[in-house]
């Protein structure tokens, strides 16, 4: 079994700055792209940024140049950097990772619970 796990939410100004991590534990053989998406109040979930296992790296418009994804594979730990924040980033983030396990070495899709990132003065 695989759980994701993210900290690092929190309430913050506009125009400062959080780190969110998760990371990633069970019985993992390999993980391929990892990723982080949000979705607000009325909203649909929505793509935030991915890293592939290759350190190539994918964002939404509304977050590129404010925003650093990056992955620690000993720790099987995925980060996002996010600076220059903005009351519409405001909503539940949400880690996603494509993971094979030695049960299920077709891999899938596993999702964290989700961490609340508010951004308000």
């Amino acid at each position: 079994q695989v759980q994701l796990v993210e900290s690092g939410g929190g309430l913050v100004q506009p125009g400062g700055s959080l780190r969110l991590s998760c990371a990633a534990s069970g019985s993992i053989f390999s993980i391929n792209a990892m990723g982080w998406y949000r979705q607000a109040p009325g909203k649909e979930r929505e793509l935030v940024a991915t890293i592939t296992s290759g350190d190539s790296t994918n964002y939404a418009d509304s977050v590129k140049g404010r925003f650093t994804i990056s992955r620690d594979n000993a720790k099987n730990t995925v980060y996002l950097q996010m600076n220059s924040l903005k009351p519409e980033d405001t909503a539940v983030y949400y880690c996603n990772a494509f993971i094979r396990t030695y049960s299920r070495i077709r891999g899938m899709d596993y999702w964290g619970n989700g961490t609340q990132v508010t951004v308000s003065s």
